[in-house]
């Protein structure tokens, strides 16, 4: 007879399994950077597969994180469970890489950087001739405001945001 908590997502999580399980979770982090090592490091411990997309193919040569696949290119074969996160948005490729991410499943594509100031991706992609509905697609700031200032508290409050997105929760203290 089946265990009655086995198919229990809390029960599932107190044993460190994610809802579904972890195959359903991929993070990508596009650009290496000090916040996208952090990414992947604390995502790979909560369950998701991690790629760091790296375009320049010599800073991908040189960047090697034990918890993540390095890729050049979006890959082609997702499913619609990926979340993807801009750790960059002053990158030359950065209108490039979210046309071409745009056109991959992906459950969810967000940019870091400021709200105060407006976003490059929007004149980068509109240029490119990515229509306003995709555009719109690509969410900005990305994470849980909790006044993060350095690369792993900003990890934490964007896997923290990609987690309450995910499981249809508004994040914070409320419940």
């Amino acid at each position: 007879m089946a265990d009655d908590h086995e198919h229990d997502p809390a029960c599932a999580a107190a044993h460190g399994q994610a809802p579904g399980g972890a195959d359903d979770r991929t993070l990508i982090a596009v650009f290496a950077s000090p916040v996208a090592d952090f990414l992947v490091r604390f995502g790979s411990e909560l369950g998701f597969r991690c790629l760091l997309l790296e375009p320049d193919a010599e800073r991908a040569a040189v960047v090697a994180p034990d918890s993540a696949e390095v890729v050049t290119a979006p890959p082609s074969d997702l499913d619609g469970t990926a979340d993807v996160v801009v750790t960059d948005h002053h990158r030359p490729e950065l209108g490039l890489i979210l046309r071409d991410l745009l056109t991959r499943r992906v459950r969810w594509i967000g940019v870091m950087g400021n709200p105060r100031h407006p976003g490059p991706h929007v004149r980068l992609l509109t240029d490119l001739g990515v229509p306003a509905e995709d555009i719109a697609r690509v969410h900005r700031p990305v994470g849980l405001n909790i006044g993060s200032r350095t690369p792993p508290e900003i990890a934490v409050a964007t896997l923290a945001g990609l987690l309450a997105d995910r499981n249809g929760r508004p994040g914070g203290f409320a419940f």
